[in-house]
């Protein structure tokens, strides 16, 4: 039997490193449209056996390969976005994307990124973050697939018009029908050390169980999310006002004392980790706007929480 890196002569197939260098853009890509870093591992796992089932001959036939498993990778995730609404019915309580534990892991490796335009590295930073992903929830399979291979993945709409089986000008509709989406869901940035300076603010009065201090620090319209799954406890709907969202995070600290609460990076973003005897229970994702924390995303969700024990 021919091993995949192998010619048929058993020799080492020249094109093999080129084929699996391609592996982490696909993950950055099927992580962007899933939001679930293992279904987009599922996904890379079966645009590469989808691959390895051609013939060498097949293979070589192919111009671009690089094209060609984004073009796949693409297509499943649009059948799985297709199914995801249905599939999501029947989860226990609110989904939230999977949280990432290191954005550097997700940043696109295309071709050339060390000296891409920086304004392109900072798009792709973006497109990771947690309000980003929920506002990616709300879109169309379609919307989402044109938008993610078109304004962040920087493909032709003719090339996006292939892999999702519409018109260059229907795939442009769709990407600018997303744009608005995004831009209507946009706060005014606020500066990555104010954010984290608020998080840290938030870490600080929540182990203090200062009700006060964190209705100060909460948006009066503020809400709170978590995702538990049906595995864990976790409240089955969103939280809103500042001061229910006080009381909730102090009373969850009564509930459970022996925690460590770490800063750390979510998504690209300044975030929470809460560990019990160093297993990570809890991964917080915050939406900061101006000096207040707008949204509070809790991932309990223990599948979720899986790279978080290696990480």
């Amino acid at each position: 039997m021919t091993h995949p890196s192998e010619q048929g002569d058993g020799q080492p197939d020249p094109g093999m490193s080129a084929i699996m260098s391609e592996r982490r853009q696909l993950i950055n890509l099927a992580y962007r449209l899933l939001g679930s870093l293992a279904d987009a591992e599922d996904v890379v796992q079966e645009t590469y056996a989808r691959w390895y089932a051609m013939s060498r001959r097949q293979q070589q036939a192919i111009e671009s390969p690089a094209g060609w498993l984004t073009t796949v990778a693409s297509r499943i995730c649009l059948d799985l976005l297709g199914s995801a609404r249905a599939r999501r019915e029947s989860y226990v309580g609110e989904w939230i994307p999977e949280p990432l534990p290191d954005r550097t892991e997700w940043i696109s490796s295309q071709p050339g990124s060390a000296t891409a335009d920086p304004a392109d590295r900072v798009t792709l930073d973006e497109s990771v973050n947690m309000a980003f992903l929920v506002v990616l929830e709300s879109m169309t399979p379609a919307e989402r697939v044109a938008f993610i291979l078109h304004d962040v993945f920087r493909y032709s709409f003719v090339e996006v018009a292939e892999i999702v089986g519409r018109t260059p000008a229907a795939c442009r509709q769709l990407a600018s029908s997303a744009r608005h989406r995004i831009r209507e869901s946009q706060a005014p940035a606020v500066p990555p050390a104010q954010r984290a300076d608020i998080v840290r603010a938030f870490k600080d009065a929540w182990e203090a169980k200062d009700i006060d201090a964190l209705i100060g620090l909460l948006a009066p319209d503020a809400t709170a999310t978590g995702d538990g799954g049906g595995f864990v406890t976790a409240a089955l709907r969103p939280i809103e006002g500042a001061e229910q969202i006080a009381h909730f995070f102090a009373g969850r600290a009564d509930a459970a004392p022996n925690v460590t609460i770490l800063e750390c990076t979510v998504n690209g973003q300044p975030g929470l980790a809460v560990q019990s005897k160093g297993i990570t229970v809890v991964v917080m994702a915050f939406d900061v706007t101006g000096d207040r924390i707008k949204r509070i995303w809790a991932t309990l969700n223990p599948d979720k929480l899986r790279p978080w024990t290696t990480a």
